[in-house]
């Protein structure tokens, strides 16, 4: 059967082509019996709007795309979700391109979001990225976002303080626990929340009159079973740390495998902090102190930053956007339940 078109949904309703796209569309003010009689027959006729034929007319595709490092972990996954609730209420379509760390396959999800014309994009930065390519993007018109992961582009940047946060954390192990072996699960700092969160660990050493000890600056790639072989030998020190702090999830992870392996717990043998919550880490026992950020918030800031340049209500110089975490003490740092 021939497709539905806007003429056959106006013949139904009695009135204009005109009337139904300002009913559809929402471009115009339409009496309200006459927006019930338009609507009724969209139903009866089963109208589907041609949104790709729209877009184009317009010069747009309703879409834009967002590259992240990895979507499966906690935060990026909640950024990824408010970038879509915001995405979705101003009737865009987003695609998601998983970057996986790798600078290639970064440039590579450029290339084909550029091809398909997206109308912005949104990236999280992977560690050592070609910004060459990023910047390539930008140079052709397509307002582009930096989510979580900011600086190296001159470009709107939205994401969380890392350094105040993990200095207050380490001077909270310092001060109201009596901690001076600290040792930091970084993970790879060429990753640049990782570098800023492992200056705030420098910084709070620093101002305590604490020594800095790299043997308990644990870097590397930053996954979870890289950081427990690289913990499980920290661990085993005779002189072992009597706290450690981790720089995110994935390094968290790693330090409680490497407790586990060698039958450590927290906060009995050291104690545990960590910048990035698991989720529902009120649930763990014993509850695990950490630096909350508020990522759902960071997408959705993102997202709303990207439409202003979409439709040029921003035309101002690129913006920088730091949200404020959230530091929530729990046992695992020898705080009381």
């Amino acid at each position: 059967m021939p497709a539905v078109t806007i003429s056959d949904v106006a013949r139904m309703a009695g009135v204009s082509t005109s009337t139904v796209s300002h009913v559809i569309n929402g471009t115009r003010p339409v009496r309200d019996e006459t927006r019930t009689r338009v609507e009724e027959a969209v139903r009866a006729t089963g109208y589907r709007r041609d949104s790709l034929a729209r877009a184009l007319r317009r010069s747009r595709t309703d879409s834009v795309g967002l590259i992240l490092t990895e979507v499966g972990e906690p935060a990026f996954a909640a950024m990824a979700r408010g970038v879509e609730r915001e995405a979705m209420s101003a009737g865009l379509t987003v695609l998601l391109a998983n970057s996986g760390e790798d600078p290639e396959l970064e440039a590579r999800a450029l290339e084909v979001l550029a091809e398909r014309r997206v109308d912005g994009l949104l990236i999280a930065p992977v560690a050592r990225s070609r910004r060459e390519a990023i910047t390539a993007v930008i140079d052709q018109g397509t307002p582009v976002v930096l989510i979580d992961r900011l600086g190296g582009v001159k470009a709107d940047q939205v994401g969380v303080e890392n350094t105040a946060p993990m200095r207050e954390l380490v001077l909270h192990l310092v001060e109201r626990h009596g901690h001076r072996r600290i040792a930091l699960a970084a993970g790879d700092t060429g990753v640049s929340t990782i570098s800023e969160r492992r200056r705030g660990y420098l910084q709070a050493l620093d101002e305590a009159g604490m020594d800095v000890d790299d043997t308990l600056i644990i870097t590397g790639s930053g996954r979870a079973e890289d950081t427990r072989e690289r913990m499980t030998s920290v661990l085993r020190q005779p002189h072992r740390p009597t706290a450690v702090v981790a720089a995110s999830t994935e390094t968290a992870a790693g330090v409680l495998a490497a407790a586990k392996g060698l039958g450590l717990t927290t906060p009995e043998d050291f104690a545990f902090a960590t910048f990035d919550a698991f989720p529902h880490a009120d649930l763990f026992r014993p509850g695990i102190t950490a630096v909350d950020q508020p990522a759902h918030e960071i997408g959705a800031t993102s997202m709303q930053l990207l439409l202003s340049r979409i439709d040029g209500t921003l035309t101002a110089r690129p913006r920088t956007i730091r949200l404020e975490p959230e530091i929530t003490y729990r046992e695992s740092c020898g705080c009381p339940a």
